[in-house]
């Protein structure tokens, strides 16, 4: 484990935590998301802040830097990735999800609509189905449902392997998910991807009620950039895809890590 690990392990233990069954009241399903980029260095300073500020640290299982894998679908010429690129203002990913300290494992869908806001819907599958969840007619049947997809439709595309610290502010109206250690393994092309030391953060609110780490993240000069990790992870490991508009954004994450983005 290398010390930056451990420095941030031992910062998160000292926080007061909190248990998913606390967290049922701002699930936040359907939200306004608004994300930042910043380094490992910066995101210590911002955890000492949101302790003083009365944050609260998500611990599953014994866990506080929680493991994640996320593999993404998409169609044959990738039209989600498009959508994306091309500022289609409603457009949707769809995703299985496993959350590896504790094995469960979901199928999610995530439409984003032309006035910003982010709904999710999600049911949980077996962790044999991470890999396709395609055999499976109740996941195919909500699939069709939610997302207008349907099995055949799609393939899996990408997979994300990220560390997520999950935060809740002390009234209980937000939650901050901040993924670390963050790769990218591309289905298609074989290609494996790291994002260095960049951290992406993500706050997710209901728009009404104010929020203090946005004024924690500005006193820090975290800035909002318009990222997605499928999108960002295709761009990187994809060749082939049309990722103009990403560029810019990946020389932007480069800027604030100081350092080149890797592929194997």
């Amino acid at each position: 484990m290398d010390s930056r690990r451990t420095e941030l392990l031992e910062q998160l233990a000292a926080m007061r935590p909190i248990r998913l069954d606390e967290m049922e009241s701002i699930r936040l399903m359907n939200r306004i998301d608004t994300k930042y980029c910043t380094d490992m260095a910066t995101l210590r300073e911002v955890l000492r802040d949101a302790d003083r500020h009365g944050y609260r640290v998500l611990e599953v299982d014994g866990y506080r830097l929680c493991p994640y894998n996320s593999l993404y679908y998409d169609t044959d010429g990738l039209g989600m990735f498009r959508d994306h690129h091309n500022r289609r203002l409603n457009r949707q990913k769809v995703r299985t999800r496993v959350y590896v300290s504790s094995g469960q494992t979901f199928l999610e869908i995530k439409r984003k609509n032309n006035k910003g806001r982010t709904k999710k819907k999600r049911m949980e599958i077996p962790p044999a189905e991470f890999a396709d969840f395609r055999p499976d007619t109740g996941a195919d049947a909500f699939l069709t449902q939610i997302s207008g997809y349907r099995p055949e439709d799609l393939k899996p595309r990408l997979e994300t392997i990220f560390d997520r610290i999950t935060l809740i502010n002390a009234a209980m109206t937000e939650r901050l998910t901040i993924d670390t250690s963050l790769r990218f393994v591309n289905h298609d092309t074989g290609v494996d991807a790291g994002l260095g030391s960049a951290v992406i953060i993500e706050l997710k609110q209901d728009g009404r009620a104010r929020s203090e780490m946005k004024d924690i993240l500005l006193g820090h000069r975290v800035k909002p950039i318009r990222v997605s990790k499928y999108c960002i992870g295709t761009a990187i490991t994809n060749r082939s895809v049309p990722a103009g508009r990403f560029k810019p954004k990946v020389r932007r994450i480069e800027k604030v890590i100081n350092e080149k983005i890797a592929t194997i």
